[in-house]
This record gives structure tokens, sequence and C-alpha cells, in this order.
């Protein structure tokens, strides 16, 4: 009895009690398996790929998106240890590969060694973005405007570029259907046609924190699909009428302008320097902004007072100065005109 439970009884060499040898075992144990053949779908348009059904934006090389197949495609037995792989990939023609597999292990004790043929065949495939791209999709447009003027140059840049940085996120963070169809000025300031409905909210949202002003949303309804009913949204964007910098008259009085939301202007008067909020209707004119100031040299800063040289001619200019004016004579100040008047706005 002590015998036989020491003894394979399958082929009858040492084993442990009641067990197969290691050589049965590895004989009868299927330890490797290999799908004879596997795909690769990839946008020709983007290089992104297809897996699990699901677009996926890549950067990898074929040699190394092959070899994550390959790996992926070879099945090992649980029982298997220290796996080792030796690949060789060959290009067949511009959609097909062939790779010679061979995988060297340890299974119950024992070396083994596999080998096995795969098939690679590379499939171009346009891409669901591309796809919508194309043909001309869209789910919204984002019109940026402003109140009562039209948007400055400076400020349709600025949007343009925070719409792309906006895009990048998204896309960053695999919204691969969050894209820009077009960036397009207009006469009114500048239509950002987008992709999907989220990218133009958060465009939207971009906008208003950076540059201020609000937005509205106007849905229209396009269609239906599978019994869901299709809306194109558009986000109605309305850039502050004032902007930061701008220099304002209020009742015979100057300021420049800090902070407005579209209804309360918050600004620093000239040239006390003091800090006051007003209602933007009682503005009473836009004077200019300190982009467009100048740049003029001190004669001299006394009681109040500083005298600074016209440019134009060489006279002296006289210009009343709050206390928080600190300049001496021989630096330049910052003054932007409004007709024959001269207004001091700083450094």
């Amino acid at each position: 009895m002590k015998i036989q439970q020491t003894i394979c009884p399958r082929c009858g060499n040492p084993s442990l009690p009641g067990e197969l040898c290691s050589t049965c075992k590895v004989g009868l144990t299927r330890w490797m398996e290999c799908e004879p053949r596997i795909r690769s779908i990839e946008c020709p348009v983007c290089e992104a790929r297809k897996e699990a059904g699901i677009w996926t934006d890549s950067s990898r090389e074929r040699a190394v998106i092959a070899r994550e197949m390959i790996y992926q495609s070879i099945r090992l037995h649980p029982d298997v240890k220290d796996p080792s792989y030796d690949i060789r990939i060959e290009d067949v023609s511009s959609n097909r590969s062939v790779a010679q597999c061979t995988v060297t292990a340890m299974l119950y004790g024992l070396p083994v060694e596999g080998n096995c043929r795969i098939e690679i065949a590379w499939i171009r495939e346009q891409c669901d973005r591309c796809n919508r791209l194309s043909g001309s999709y869209y789910e919204g447009v984002v019109q940026v405007r402003a109140s009562g003027r039209k948007p400055y140059p400076d400020e349709i840049e600025a949007a343009a570029r925070i719409a792309m940085e906006v895009e990048e996120a998204l896309i960053e963070n695999g919204e691969r259907l969050s894209f820009i169809s077009s960036i397009d000025p207009s006469r009114d300031g500048l239509d950002v046609t987008i992709g999907s409905q989220h990218i133009g909210q958060e465009i939207s949202n971009a906008i208003v924190q950076r540059l201020g002003g609000r937005y509205t949303t106007h849905p229209k309804l396009v269609g239906e699909k599978a019994g869901k009913q299709l809306f194109r949204i558009t986000f109605s964007l309305r850039l502050p009428r004032y902007r930061r910098g701008d220099v304002i008259e209020i009742r015979g009085r100057y300021g420049e302008v800090t902070t407005t939301d579209g209804q309360n202007v918050r600004y620093t008067e000239l040239p006390s320097g003091t800090v006051k909020t007003i209602k933007e209707d009682e503005i009473t004119r836009l004077v200019g902004n300190a982009r467009d100031a100048a740049d003029y040299l001190v004669a001299y800063h006394d009681a109040g007072i500083i005298g600074v040289l016209n440019p134009a001619d060489g006279i002296t200019i006289e210009c009343q100065a709050g206390k928080w004016y600190s300049v001496e004579p021989g630096q330049y100040i910052r003054a932007l005109r409004d007709g024959d008047t001269l207004i001091l706005l700083g450094m």
C-alpha cells in the first residue's frame, strides 16, 4: 500500500502520494494557447486605436503595439512559472504582419517550451471623432459678443485661445468627442463650433471666468434618433461693456476700471486713488484704455502737482496727482489723453 502511494498511477515513476508525476502532468496540461489571428484597428487620420469597441488616442509606434497585442493573445496556464518570450515580427505587407513566438517557462518543476505563429491584421478605419469632423457634425455654437460694443481684437484672440485650451484639456482627459469643429471670427465677435454640448459649457465658463460677462443657452430641436430628441445649443456669451484697464468718466471725474460683472463696475478714481463701485449705466462715457497710454517724462513733482514733458513740443504740462503717485523727476509716468486733458495712470 505504501509503494502504491509513492508512484505515479499513470507511468509508475516516483510521485507524491496519490498524484501524477511532473512529467505526466506536463504531458496532459495544455499550458500555452495563442490566438492565430489578431487585429489592430487604427484611424488613418489621427492614429487613434479601437480597443474593445472604444476609440482611444495613441502615439505609440506599430512595433510597440504589436508586441503588446501578442503578449495579450498568448494565454498561459496558471501553474506556469517564470515565462520568457522570444517574439520575432515580420511585415508581410503594409496591412499584415506575422509573429513567430517562442515561450520558455517552468511547469511543475520541469522546463517547457512552446511555439506558435500569430498573424496581425492592420486595419484602417475612420474613428468616431474624425468621422464627425469630416461629416461637419456639431452639437452647438459658442457665440462670443460684447454688450454695447464689438469685442476688441485682443479679446477675440484671448477667447479663441481659451477655447483651444479647454479642448486640449478635455481630450487629454479622454473626452474624444469634445472637439472644436471651427473657430470663425465674425463682424460681431467670434463663433466657436463645437462637437459636444459639454465642451460648449466648459468653454463658456472659462471665457466668463477669464474675461468677465455672462452667457445664456438657447437649445433648438434638430431631430430625433432612437426615440431621443436631438438638440443643438447656442451658447450666447456677452462680454461686459467695460473691461479691466478702461478709463471712464463719471460725472466729470475719471476712473480706471479694475473689475466688472456686467452690472456693477469697480474702479479706481483718478487722481485720488479711491476705490469705488457704481452701476454700469451711471458711467458717463468711455475715454479709452490704459493699454493706449503713453509714457511721459516727469519734470517735477511738488505739492500734489506733477509736471510732465509733452514729447511733441517739449512743453511742460501740469497735472493733479494723488498721494499714491510715488514718482520722482527723471522717471516716466503713464498717461492717457482726453482732448486737452492728460490723465495720469501711474508708473
